[in-house]
């Protein structure tokens, strides 16, 4: 028998006048609650017991959770859920997009939930400021955009992370990137490089950032900064991890990654980790890395590690008009290396190229290419299979050894 949203709102607003409002319940004691009023209605509705769970389930969720959001976010399998308005739920699973069959039984319960994910956290969305990133309790990535700004309703992106990050001998193990070029770059972290990420949307650069963290000796003070928390540092005691925070209607004054960076500077760190430039703090990170902060990391969205440099350079922009001699100047001074990540058509996230910032010569930002990503050809006359065969080749070496040579590291089999 499949019980009716109308059903289900009375049955909700039965439960709510059973809640006591004058203290704190336990998710226990709601559930409790949310049983036994399920069991009668199961009775009434002669439901089967399967039913009558599912429906206790949802209501459970309904109330003290995120609603139908729930089950998506509790399925380890599941990395991003989309809602387009209330009636639209679309979720990411194994590399596949998929229309859930649920949805929010109305605009203000979906708008509820909204609210609930921006007050967890301290943000705040409404019609005066109506976009807001944030973060769920797990550590998933929320964008927000509200209604009318999303014409066709209230929309949330969720992307979600293992509540282990991975490391990289996970990344090895998924073919993401060879054991040979992860040990080269383990090297190149602890000597002190720095080292920028780039790739396309969910190409993986958090997580390879995090992944490229974790070599980062255990003594070191590492400041973390980030628009919404995502990085997941394990045993790394000496950490700092600094948010960026939201202007306000109420005079709250907002706290940019610009802020956090020149903030960051004056905490002592051994390294700074942005955990993305989006604008006009590309040139404080370049600063960073140009006055003595080395090991320093961040990411960007790019399409190859050239659009990188040409990206970075339109950032530096937005924060000083600057000459671009100057500016490239400053990159080539500032990065070491460049890693981009792709996404492939089988859906698996790669590592494409490993690339040296050689130096800077006639208006010229010179690059290394030392490990690049070259897929496998098929035989002739053999259909191409959709899986993509790993072949990342060592097509270079590196130039520029003196970090390396000083934190007492060779390149011998490397």
């Amino acid at each position: 028998m499949q019980t009716s949203d109308e059903e289900i709102q009375k049955l909700r607003e039965h439960i709510l006048a059973e809640i006591d409002l004058t203290r704190e319940m336990s998710d226990t004691e709601i559930r409790a609650i949310v049983s036994e009023k399920c069991s009668i209605y199961g009775k009434q509705k002669f439901l089967k017991l399967s039913e009558q769970e599912a429906l206790e389930q949802y209501l459970f969720h309904s109330l003290r959770k995120l609603d139908v959001l729930q089950e998506l976010l509790d399925d380890p399998e599941i990395t991003e859920i989309m809602v387009n308005g209330a009636e639209h739920i679309f979720y990411e699973k194994r590399g596949q997009l998929f229309e859930s069959d649920k949805h929010f039984t109305s605009k203000e319960k979906l708008n509820d939930v909204i609210q609930q994910m921006a007050g967890s956290n301290n943000r705040m969305v409404n019609e005066a400021s109506p976009i807001v990133d944030t973060r769920l309790a797990n550590g998933s990535r929320v964008n927000i955009v509200l209604q009318p700004i999303a014409i066709d309703g209230s929309a949330i992106s969720i992307r979600k992370f293992p509540e282990q990050p991975f490391v990289m001998e996970d990344l090895i193990r998924f073919g993401a990137i060879t054991e040979e070029a992860a040990e080269f770059l383990k090297v190149l972290v602890l000597s002190g490089y720095n080292i920028f990420v780039s790739g396309g949307t969910g190409s993986g650069k958090t997580t390879f950032l995090n992944a490229l963290s974790q070599f980062i000796p255990r003594e070191e003070r590492i400041i973390t900064i980030e628009d919404s928390a995502e990085l997941q540092l394990i045993d790394k005691p000496n950490l700092v991890r600094l948010e960026t925070r939201n202007a306000n209607t109420e005079g709250v004054l907002p706290i940019t990654i610009r802020d956090l960076i020149k903030t960051a500077l004056r905490m002592r760190p051994n390294r700074v980790i942005v955990g993305e430039c989006r604008g006009a703090e590309a040139l404080d990170v370049l600063q960073a890395m140009n006055t003595g902060h080395d090991g320093s990391l961040s990411t960007g969205h790019a399409n190859s590690c050239k659009d990188m440099l040409s990206r970075l350079e339109t950032m530096v922009l937005m924060g000083m008009e600057l000459p671009l001699p100057a500016i490239r100047s400053q990159i080539a001074s500032g990065i070491d290396i460049l890693i981009h990540l792709g996404r492939m058509r089988d859906k698996s996230r790669k590592v494409l190229s490993i690339t040296e910032i050689a130096g800077y010569e006639e208006n010229n930002i010179i690059l290394n290419d030392i490990y690049r990503f070259e897929e496998e050809k098929a035989e002739e006359n053999t259909v191409h299979e959709n899986t993509v065969h790993r072949a990342m080749e060592k097509v270079g070496d590196l130039i520029h050894t003196e970090k390396m040579i000083r934190a007492g590291y060779c390149l011998d089999g490397l």
